[in-house]
């Protein structure tokens, strides 16, 4: 199959934004593809798969290539994908049939380059969950995420979801064991219109698994201390059949616009979004029957679908997230009453991130832990996550 120049071009440079500029992937292809809208659907299909799977598989790719060049790269994974690679494409590697060799030997190669993740994070999750446990998880979180949906209760049923998505052509299996998932078949995306509509929002499986812990009700005052744009904080809206008022919070505040546009095509009419500021906590004190803390984390949980992630961390930045995960703990448990439900998340599979955290919260006294939970990408197949349910003393 041929590769076509502009394309080829494109996929390059936003793979150098990534590579050598730190940029987000998500962000940057969303960027390309507005500012380019005469790509058609398989020129955006052929962009997307060769940005996010030299992403995913850089350091297996810059080995079969022979170098660390980004049109090396790009070549690599055309072969991959089917592709002869161009004349026109200077590709500063080695030749096609020595790549097709190297990728033989690509399984003699240490894990770190076999499975393609920076030496240090390699050394790091080793040290925290051991090989074998590693292995596994790595090579699940090298997968391609499927789409997962959480089908809106306040507007349909699970099942008339699925009908409404089948009139649209767009197939769904129901996950098992969560009541309001909804999966895609491998490869299949959710068209814009659809997504607009309000009837299903898009939340990986694990992601649907933390509000439940909450055991949230109608009428009771909840707060999402760390919403972002406001999956949870929407899931929880269903559950309590927007009876109540959940204060949804974030330093962010294009997060709480995009969480108010959410809110309002899901009929979430008990979500008040707060932006917070240093009295926050002292201004909701002892309010909260419920707090969910969705804490900032190193995000290893989510490299199925952020697969740029991973070399973008550093090992100060998951020291930094440890930190400010300990100070969430201190600061933002002030605001929930005595007898109220707190629960603890992140989308890490890091126990330091995770146990240890809940530990050192335990250990301030106040708290008792009523179950936790951690949800593993080898093993349930979903992203990364680990949740904590307690409740703080009377």
């Amino acid at each position: 199959m041929r590769v076509h120049r502009p394309l080829a071009e494109a996929s390059a440079a936003l793979i150098k934004s990534v590579f050598r500029e730190r940029k987000v992937l998500d962000v940057e292809l969303a960027q390309a593809f507005k500012a380019n809208s005469r790509w058609g659907k398989r020129d955006r299909a052929f962009i997307a798969e060769t940005v996010y799977e030299a992403c995913r598989w850089r350091r297996s790719l810059e080995f079969v290539a022979g170098c660390e060049q980004v049109s090396a790269v790009c070549a690599a994974q055309w072969l991959r994908m089917g592709h002869e690679i161009p004349a026109w494409w200077n590709h500063q590697g080695v030749s096609p049939d020595e790549m097709a060799a190297r990728e033989t030997e690509l399984n003699l190669q240490p894990r770190a380059v076999r499975e393609s993740i920076p030496d240090w994070l390699d050394d790091w999750a080793v040290e925290e969950l051991g090989e074998i446990a590693w292995t596994q998880e790595l090579c699940a979180l090298n997968q391609r995420a499927p789409v997962v949906l959480r089908v809106n209760t306040l507007k349909c049923s699970r099942d008339e979801a699925m009908a409404w998505l089948k009139e649209n052509e767009v197939e769904a299996a129901a996950v098992e064991g969560i009541p309001e998932a909804l999966v895609l078949p491998e490869g299949k995306v959710l068209p814009k219109a659809l997504r607009r509509d309000g009837r299903v929002e898009i939340q990986d499986g694990s992601s649907q698994c933390i509000v439940p812990m909450l055991d949230a009700h109608g009428g009771e005052r909840v707060i999402d201390a760390c919403c972002g744009a406001g999956g949870k904080a929407l899931q929880l809206a269903a559950v309590m059949g927007n009876k109540g008022r959940i204060y949804a919070m974030d330093v962010d505040e294009r997060k709480l616009r995009e969480l108010e546009r959410r809110a309002k095509r899901a009929g979430a009419k008990c979500i008040a979004p707060k932006l917070i500021t240093d009295k926050t906590a002292d201004d909701f004190e002892g309010m909260a029957d419920r707090l969910l803390i969705d804490s900032p984390c190193s995000g290893l949980g989510t490299l199925r679908r952020q697969p740029d992630l991973k070399w973008r961390l550093r090992p100060a930045t998951i020291k930094r997230a440890r930190e400010i995960q300990r100070e969430l703990l201190v600061e933002y448990t002030r605001m929930l009453k005595p007898g109220g439900r707190l629960v603890y998340a992140t989308c890490s599979i890091l126990p330091s991130e995770n146990r240890q955290a809940v530990e050192y919260l335990i250990e301030q006294g106040g708290f008792t832990l009523v179950e936790q939970r951690s949800l593993s990408p080898a093993k349930d197949g979903f992203d990364g996550f680990y949740a904590a349910s307690l409740v703080r003393d009377q």
